[in-house]
């Protein structure tokens, strides 16, 4: 009786067992052998870069100081050294009492969408966050709340949207609690929806200030890094 070449693992391919003098007469083998296709491989391929990968593809490469041992968010280093400045102010005020982690300046225009997305996400990942929207009381000082959130929270966020740049044009809220935030080194701009040449064009000194951008990376992330960067 003829006896099978790869008897162990089986053929690799339908020509090995067209050759096999013991398999090569059983017509089913052909039908019976899944081959991988190139659609198997692409989606293989497509779900590690989506995922162990992305962060390489990205440039982030590095976990933060701040990092703890288990975290899986990586950072370029344009992102460190814009935060370790900021993680320092963080570590100084925490042990302040009744501090917020975070401010976050936003456009009015931007209340019920980005500023609202921005506020829900870092409160779902543990940030408590003084927002207008549900910090200012009816019938009180909007400014006098204003200030009051800023002297009680440890860092401060501005969402620099289309809205947000033309109400600092304006010279709205925005742009008072923009005066505030930029005396301390306690402020990280995020850009939504539009770019740091136009924030530039608008207000110079902000558009000095190194951010977060969500061209670069999502709002989840986004908010994730946050969490991390408050966390002491």
């Amino acid at each position: 009786m003829a006896q099978c070449t790869a008897p162990r693992n089986g053929h690799r391919t339908a020509s090995g067992a067209a050759n096999c003098p013991a398999c090569s007469s059983r017509s089913s083998y052909r039908s019976n052998y899944s081959y991988p296709s190139y659609n198997d491989s692409y989606s293989s391929s497509r779900s590690m870069n989506s995922s162990g990968n992305y962060n390489v593809s990205k440039g982030r490469t590095q976990k933060a100081r701040w990092s703890n041992s288990g975290s899986s968010i990586y950072y370029t280093q344009t992102e460190i050294n814009t935060l370790t400045p900021i993680r320092k102010v963080v570590e100084q005020r925490a042990e302040k009492p009744d501090l917020r982690d975070v401010f976050l300046c936003h456009a009015w225009d931007d209340r019920k969408e980005s500023a609202l997305e921005l506020n829900d996400l870092l409160v779902a990942n543990g940030v408590s966050v003084w927002f207008s929207e549900k910090d200012i009381p009816l019938g009180t000082s909007f400014l006098r709340e204003i200030d009051k959130g800023l002297a009680k929270s440890k860092i401060g966020l501005v969402l620099v949207t289309p809205s947000f740049l033309k109400r600092v044009q304006n010279e709205g809220v925005a742009d008072k609690e923009l005066s505030v935030l930029l005396a301390r080194d306690q402020l990280i701009p995020i850009v939504h929806n539009t770019t740091y040449d136009d924030l530039r064009d608008v207000s110079p000194l902000l558009g000095s200030r190194n951010g977060l951008d969500t061209q670069d990376d999502s709002m989840e992330n986004i908010a994730k890094k946050l969490a991390e960067l408050i966390t002491v």
